[in-house]
């Protein structure tokens, strides 16, 4: 003999089974009265009948508040939930994705960011072993910070116009315009570049914005980031990710050489996908402020990404004298005056090992040019003309293409002391005619 009963199901309470089948074991002295016998099974059959009725009733409540929570997926058992939620909350379920919509900051901030078109010539060693200069194109980033009366000022990495010929800055409405360099430092891989204003369009003038500058000294690990830039040439793009650390110390690289070129500087560490191109471009917070210039980016088979940014409030004290500078440019090559010295380049590796400041050490001063004139001496180091910085005999030619002869230029030099150091001081040098090539013998 079996009873039967029904039973409810706790892993899925939609469904009462029936006929559970339960076989009798009673002995003759166990057998109770029929009428208790019943009303025990009765007692049983409420208590089932309860626990029924109330797990169809938080079921009910369930699903009607999985409706009106928009989360009834009634094709499937899903247990990914995806919703719109701000940055920077979260929900507690591990089988949650959270997207994030920054759209709105993204908008406020895009029209104050320009894609940079950088067209050098370099010389390039030939397959045979000989050299020859080919005309090369690279793409970077840039953000509108400040305006004069008659210019539209952008900075970005000193990098992104290493080297230029021509520099071209597209606006957010896809209109292009040429720019000049303000001014530029190297160590901090910092430059200013100037757009003439009577050579944007009315259109474009109200379709770009100034960027608002942030304090990155209040940065927290964790807290979100947004980064803006000209990803591989295409065009304006965004990554979404969090400031993974802060100061960070890096060294610049020249990207031509891939020597270092300067001391370590602090950075801001991302997981915002930064590539190639976004270079010079906007780390923004949630806020739309700019707390970062995206600089390079570290990324290896073993690691995933890192992204890195130049802290804007360690370099706008640098920002504001490149601003102040004037918009260079260039010169006839015949007409580019010299210095009149001769050095060779004081690297990162011969700085940290003679401890000498980085830039172009000079073993022959011209006698009768400019620089004797001016009274800087055998074993100065220059370390800057007019303000931008030079680390090397290159970037100092490359400063010079803006000066003709007889323009007077300011020249920073590290003046070596008896006690192992260095002295900075500002020498008013005189431009001096190219020295004739010496006749072959």
């Amino acid at each position: 003999m079996e009873n039967q009963y029904n039973y409810y199901n706790p892993e899925n309470p939609q469904r009462v089974y029936q006929n559970y089948s339960q076989p009798e074991h009673h002995t003759d002295h166990e057998k109770k009265p029929k009428k208790k016998v019943s009303k025990a099974i009765g007692v049983i059959g409420l208590a089932l009948l309860f626990g029924v009725v109330s797990s169809a009733t938080f079921l009910t409540s369930n699903i009607l508040g999985s409706k009106i929570l928009g989360l009834d997926d009634s094709s499937s058992s899903r247990t990914e939930v995806k919703q719109n939620t701000p940055v920077g909350s979260s929900l507690s379920k591990s089988s949650t994705v959270v997207t994030s919509d920054v759209s709105s900051t993204v908008e406020s901030v895009m029209p104050s960011v320009v894609s940079i078109t950088n067209l050098s010539i370099q010389e390039v060693q030939s397959f045979f072993g000989g050299r020859y200069q080919q005309e090369m194109k690279s793409a970077g980033t840039g953000i509108i910070i400040s305006q004069t009366d008659d210019e539209l000022l952008i900075v970005t990495n000193y990098h992104v116009i290493q080297g230029s010929e021509t520099l071209t800055v597209t606006f957010n409405d896809e209109s292009s315009v040429e720019a000049g360099v303000k001014g530029s430092d190297a160590s901090h891989d910092v430059a200013v570049i100037a757009v003439q204003k009577n050579q944007i369009s009315d259109d474009t003038m109200n379709a770009i914005s100034v960027a608002t500058l942030g304090d990155s000294t209040q940065l927290k690990v964790g807290e979100p980031a947004i980064a803006i830039g000209n990803a591989l040439g295409y065009g304006q793009s965004v990554t979404v990710g969090v400031i993974s650390a802060v100061d960070r110390e890096l060294n610049s690289m020249d990207e031509t050489t891939g020597q270092v070129i300067g001391s370590a500087v602090k950075m801001i560490q991302t997981d915002a996908a930064i590539n190639e191109g976004n270079s010079g471009g906007a780390l923004i917070n949630v806020s739309g402020e700019v707390i970062g210039i995206n600089s390079s980016k570290l990324a290896g088979t073993m690691i995933e990404g890192m992204g890195y940014a130049i802290p804007i409030s360690d370099v706008s004290d640098i920002i504001d004298d490149l601003m102040n500078q004037r918009t260079k440019q260039k010169v006839a090559q015949e007409q580019q005056g010299i210095l009149g010295i001769r050095g060779y380049d004081v690297t990162s590796e011969i700085s940290q090992k003679y401890q000498m400041p980085l830039g172009l050490y000079i073993y022959e001063v011209i006698e009768g040019g400019g620089a004797e004139k001016a009274g800087i001496t055998q074993g100065n180091i220059i370390t800057g003309i007019n303000g931008s910085s030079v680390s090397s005999y290159d970037e100092l030619q490359k400063e010079l293409t803006y000066y003709a002869v007889g323009d007077t230029v300011t020249v920073t030099v590290q003046i070596p002391e008896n006690n192992g150091g260095y002295t900075e001081k500002q020498v008013e040098v005189t431009l001096g005619e190219q020295m004739p090539a010496q006749p072959k013998s």
